[in-house]
């Protein structure tokens, strides 16, 4: 049985936001409740299913993106909340498209970053494709497996990452872990390696991420462009690093193409990380926006 963790600060009264972390898998920190102010929001932070402050850690089981959509909706629900400003990064954006589509009437506006929308292009350059800009850390992350496994990174992590013996599931996870927190911005930045670093982030990110992948998201064939046309009527907005390797620009790209109502801000000097100077500064930017114009467009 999943039990997810949640909490609320702010203003009471302020403008209900929900927060989704990336991975899938990461899971929230205080630190997240930064981009939005207290005075003006009511901010919902939660865990995902198998997810930071969630139990079980790294929980596999009626773990899909159907379920995170659910449990989105039983949170808005049981909270009191009509409609809500979403906000998601990475993976969050993925699920904040998903549960957009899902329920437009609910969503007040979407803040997204880092664009993810789960196609297998997508997940192949994660697996392979970002080692041609990161040659140092794909290499380490390929070297965890035996040079016979190494046809198949995807599946033989994932073989190790379900496996139960901590001897076995962990190392994999620290190393896949490692792995993304070293492509995740422009600059190595040792805050970031830390935060990837820490156990619980590793095994929850690297399981359900692998878990994620290689059920291609439990996304439709159709895919979230298909859907985009659900989001016309909701105020958005899409910060994207120029220099995004774990979430390459083409996809926000696209995703604007396809939502051209979205106000669309590339951050010239940034990768994936969301506390990257310029990004941090236009995702604040945004959700102050909001609060006072209820819109994202200058």
């Amino acid at each position: 049985m999943h039990v997810m963790y949640w909490e609320e600060c702010g203003n009471r009264r302020g403008i209900p936001v929900v927060f989704l972390h990336g991975g899938p898998g990461a899971g929230s920190s205080p630190k997240h409740r930064r981009f939005f102010d207290p005075g003006a929001y009511r901010i919902i932070i939660y865990d995902q299913r198998g997810s930071g402050r969630s139990t079980p850690l790294g929980g596999l089981q009626d773990n899909t993106t159907p379920h995170l959509v659910t449990d989105l909706e039983t949170l808005r629900i049981h909270l009191g909340v009509d409609c809500w400003l979403v906000f998601g990064g990475s993976w969050g954006s993925t699920l904040a498209l998903a549960y957009a589509q899902a329920h437009p009437q609910r969503c007040l506006g979407l803040v997204l970053r880092g664009i993810f929308l789960c196609r297998r292009s997508e997940i192949d350059w994660f697996m392979r494709g970002m080692g041609s800009v990161f040659p140092e850390a794909w290499e380490e992350f390929v070297a965890h497996l035996p040079s016979s496994e190494r046809e198949d990174l995807l599946g033989n992590y994932y073989r190790r990452l379900i496996d139960p013996d901590p001897a076995i599931h962990m190392p994999a996870a620290r190393a896949w872990s490692h792995y993304e927190g070293a492509c995740s911005t422009l600059l190595p930045d040792p805050e970031t390696t830390a935060h990837f670093a820490d156990d619980t982030v590793a095994l929850g990110l690297a399981r359900i991420e692998a878990h994620y992948f290689i059920n291609d998201a439990f996304v439709s064939a159709e895919g979230l462009l298909a859907g985009a046309g659900r989001l016309a009527s909701i105020p958005g907005v899409i910060v994207q690093g120029r220099y995004d390797m774990v979430c390459p620009i083409v996809s926000a790209h696209e995703l604007h193409m396809a939502w051209p109502q979205a106000a669309f801000r590339v951050i010239p000097d940034a990768g994936h990380s969301a506390w990257e100077p310029g990004t941090l500064a236009a995702l604040i930017e945004a959700t102050d926006r909001f609060a006072q114009t209820q819109t994202f467009q200058t």
